[in-house]
């Protein structure tokens, strides 16, 4: 589908899939008629295994070509709309979309510190002849980043992720130095400890609603879900079939029976 330039509304940076379709040997897995990602700070999008949540966010990203339908970026305030399922997987975090790995991925030669200064590194600054950009980008989010390293416990800061949480961990945060208008987190507490997560998640929320970035997060943990979403999103079967605030999610019959299971309600 060619690119078409769209106007927004002002208003929160959010996502428009549109007649999106994926399928896989004939089977589809993904089909989404019209669905709005990012109108409140925090949304949760759940739903039982293989919904197509994962392959859904893929798809936003370009990681996975869409066989039908399109998805595009408004940036907020206004701005116009982009087209993003036809630019390159590559461009998203230029046009300020970023998503978190749900399988872990490392940059094993790279020390935490350095792994972060990389992320916050501008495109033109990553290039091998920029050997005078080092300095810059260290002076302009060194400060950033010792918060950070001062807020979440790594065993060594200055050496290598070495648990799965710490590279979970540093994944997350490689994702918040790019300044993102609109995060998606799949799966990311996943080998978090209990406290960590929770201080995750804090740091997270504050980002929502005092920076205007707009977060949609897929997760198996529910507390997370019900605890941190302004709104929910409920996926079965590769189509959107619920959308509400998370308390009436928590309690649809829907929801009951296709996920959570009747002891889930009211506890």
């Amino acid at each position: 589908m060619a690119e078409a330039a769209v106007t927004a509304s002002a208003g929160r940076p959010h996502l428009r899939v549109e007649g999106a379709v994926k399928s896989f040997d004939g089977r589809v897995v993904v089909e989404v008629a019209d669905l709005t990602l990012g109108n409140n700070p925090v949304e949760g999008l759940i739903g039982p295994n293989g919904a197509g949540k994962t392959t859904l966010m893929r798809m936003i990203m370009h990681s996975l070509k869409l066989d039908k339908g399109r998805v595009t970026f408004y940036p907020g305030d206004g701005a116009r709309g982009v087209v993003i399922s036809s630019r390159p997987a590559h461009a998203m975090a230029s046009l300020g979309v970023v998503k978190t790995n749900q399988v872990i991925q490392d940059f094993e030669k790279l020390t935490i510190w350095d792994s972060l200064l990389l992320a916050a590194a501008r495109r033109r600054e990553e290039r091998p002849f920029r050997i005078f950009a080092e300095k810059r980008v260290w002076a302009r989010n060194t400060d950033e980043i010792k918060r950070y390293l001062e807020e979440f416990p790594f065993a060594n800061p200055y050496g290598f992720a070495k648990s799965a949480g710490e590279k979970k961990l540093l994944d997350i945060l490689r994702c918040l130095l790019l300044r993102p208008k609109l995060l998606l987190l799949d799966e990311p507490t996943a080998g978090l400890p209990a406290d960590v997560r929770d201080r995750v998640m804090q740091t997270i929320k504050k980002k929502a609603v005092d920076e205007n970035v707009s977060v949609v997060i897929v997760e198996h943990d529910l507390n997370v879900i019900w605890t941190l979403s302004d709104y929910v999103h409920f996926m079965a079967e590769g189509s959107v079939v619920l959308q509400g605030d998370p308390a009436w999610i928590r309690e649809h019959e829907t929801v009951v029976e296709k996920y959570l299971g009747k002891g889930h309600v009211g506890h």
